[in-house]
C-alpha cells in the first residue's frame, strides 16, 4: 500500500537535516544506501555531519517510518520506505490544508498574484492545467 492511499499524516514532516539525508537516499541509483555514501553525500552538499549525529538522524528517520535498515555483517543497508514523490505529495497536501484550507486554487492564485512564477513557469503551469483538464 502506498502511504498516499492511506492516512496522509502517517509520515511526519522531516527536519531540514533529515530531509537532506533522504534526498541522498532517494538520489542513490542503488537499491540500498550505505552509511559512507550518506556521509560523503552530506559532505558533497556542504553539510558535513559527525558520525554519531548521523546515527541519531538515521534512527529518527526509521522511527518516522521513511527509512529502514538491515544489518549485514558490520554495516547497515538503508532503504527508503517512502518515495520522494510520495513525501512531496503528502507535504504539499499538508501545506494546502494548513495554509490554504485545502484550496489548490488559493495556492496557484497566490503564486500568480504574488508574481512568484517566472514567465516560463507560468506557461508550463498553464499547459499542465490544460492537459489535466482534457484528461478528465
Amino acid at each position: 500500500m502506498s502511504y498516499i492511499e492511506g492516512d496522509e499524516n502517517m509520515v511526519q514532516q522531516l527536519s531540514d537535516a533529515e530531509l537532506e539525508i533522504m534526498k541522498i537516499v532517494w538520489g542513490n541509483p542503488e537499491e540500498v544506501t550505505l552509511f559512507p555514501y550518506i556521509m560523503d553525500g552530506l559532505a558533497a552538499r556542504g553539510r558535513p555531519c559527525q558520525k554519531n549525529t548521523l546515527i541519531v538522524l538515521l534512527s529518527r528517520l526509521m522511527n518516522k517510518g521513511v527509512l529502514s535498515a538491515r544489518k549485514i555483517g558490520r554495516r547497515n543497508e538503508y532503504t527508503a520506505l517512502v518515495s520522494e514523490t510520495e513525501y512531496q505529495t503528502m507535504q504539499t497536501k499538508n501545506f494546502l490544508d494548513k495554509i490554504y484550507e485545502g484550496s489548490a486554487k488559493g495556492l496557484v492564485s497566490n503564486l500568480i498574484m504574488g508574481d512568484l512564477l517566472a514567465d516560463e513557469e507560468y506557461e508550463e503551469l498553464k499547459l499542465l492545467l490544460e492537459k489535466g483538464k482534457g484528461q478528465q
